[in-house]
């Protein structure tokens, strides 16, 4: 009885905040409602932490180098596509970085942001094949929390984003990722491509680089909301969520570049040995 009461309850909340969802996006795929998608990332996250690697453990790892090549410069592209779409919907076509409302009228301009951040929710779905390949090429090591987390969050809140406010000011660290996408995902299409071009390895170290600054850029410019007078946004809720894990993110990749980079896990084998010496060094100092 008392559980029947509980979801006849969560049923009238749900139905209650749905009214006020952007009718634009209701039609959309995936945007009926969260219960596909969650079943999509919760199948996402029992795959590579426990099924895949249950199925690859008796097996070789899968050769995978030319669909790795298409699949990584096919992200490079559909990521160009979405960082020139939110330019030309907004972001360069008259936001001001500033106090960004969402325009929820049906005008072409208004419609091509809410698509193109329909996109950007969609592309989240891509990527989790990132994870999908380390699994079945057996590199289990890349498996870590932060990368699953990271696949797993976005895609989930994004649906919320599109459902509720796509466009304004809580849509900046899209082209930013975006953007961010086209160089990573250039890094790895090249390393797929094999050897030959190990010449463009050097700059990897950069890639976590240039993820931190993203993190810092979109905490920074969420954060001005909270200094300003009047700035009537939609859904304030997302701000907040916004900042939060553009701090959450920034902690955790800082971590990884830590124990990556400061640590030596991540450098080539030769300057790891190195950087592990040092290290060894600095706690254990030779007795002259």
């Amino acid at each position: 009885m008392a559980f029947r009461e509980f979801t006849s309850t969560a049923a009238q909340l749900y139905d209650k905040w749905m009214k006020d969802a952007d009718p634009r996006t209701e039609d959309w795929l995936l945007m009926s409602s969260p219960l596909p998608q969650t079943v999509i990332i919760a199948f996402y996250i029992y795959f590579v932490m426990s099924l895949g690697p249950r199925l690859m453990e008796n097996r070789k790892p899968f050769d995978l180098k030319r669909v790795l090549i298409i699949y990584n410069f096919s992200v490079v592209a559909y990521s160009l596509y979405m960082c020139y779409e939110f330019v030309m919907s907004g972001w360069g076509t008259g936001y001001s970085f500033g106090c960004d409302l969402v325009d929820y009228s049906r005008s072409p301009k208004a419609m091509r942001m809410a698509w193109t951040c329909w996109l950007y929710y969609f592309s989240k779905f891509i990527e989790l094949f990132d994870t999908v390949f380390f699994v079945l090429r057996k590199k289990h090591n890349q498996v870590t929390f932060l990368h699953v987390f990271h696949h797993s969050i976005m895609p989930f809140t994004w649906w919320f984003g599109v459902r509720f406010s796509p466009g304004g000011l809580g849509t900046l660290h899209a082209p930013l990722n975006c953007i961010v996408h086209v160089i990573m995902y250039t890094y790895y299409g090249l390393s797929a491509l094999g050897p030959t071009y190990q010449k463009f390895f050097w700059w990897k170290k950069h890639l976590t680089s240039i993820q931190l600054i993203q993190f810092v850029i979109i905490t920074l410019h969420i954060s001005q909301y909270f200094f300003m007078k009047d700035c009537p946004y939609q859904y304030p809720v997302f701000i907040y969520i916004i900042a939060l894990y553009g701090i959450i993110f920034l902690l955790l990749f800082l971590n990884f570049w830590y124990h990556a980079y400061t640590k030596g896990k991540r450098l080539p084998k030769g300057l790891q040995n190195t950087t592990m010496q040092q290290n060894n060094n600095d706690i254990h100092p030779k007795k002259e």
